[in-house]
């Protein structure tokens, strides 16, 4: 398998399990490596037969914007469903971000990893 990327998509929404923070929009970081095989889209040199990484950023943007979680657990999950499910990738690496939600620390967050299953 080979691995389409995206580093560092920031997202603004609502998350967290403070009532304040259920009232504000934070913004996460994302960061995804989603396994595919590229050599027909290598090949035919065609969007038609790659994984459209600017069509996975705006379902990503469009589904977390809409989003209103209160864990990042929770949020990665959902988020790696979504890519498995509408563009048919192999296995997402998925890394969730909430910078600054730890006074002290520069990141906190969830790393997840899931596969297809036949």
């Amino acid at each position: 398998m080979d691995t389409i990327y995206l580093t560092d998509l920031k997202i603004d929404t609502v998350i967290g399990i403070f009532e304040w923070e259920r009232r504000v929009k934070q913004s996460v970081s994302l960061d995804l490596e989603m396994s595919t095989d590229v050599a027909r889209a290598a090949r035919s040199d065609s969007i038609a037969d790659a994984l459209d990484y600017k069509a996975v950023a705006k379902a990503v943007i469009e589904f977390v914007e809409n989003s209103s979680f209160q864990l990042v657990e929770t949020l990665a999950e959902r988020v790696a469903e979504l890519i498995i499910q509408k563009f048919g990738v192999e296995h997402v690496r998925l890394r969730v971000n909430k910078r600054g939600a730890i006074r002290g620390a520069r990141d906190v967050g969830v790393f997840i990893e899931r596969s297809r299953t036949a």
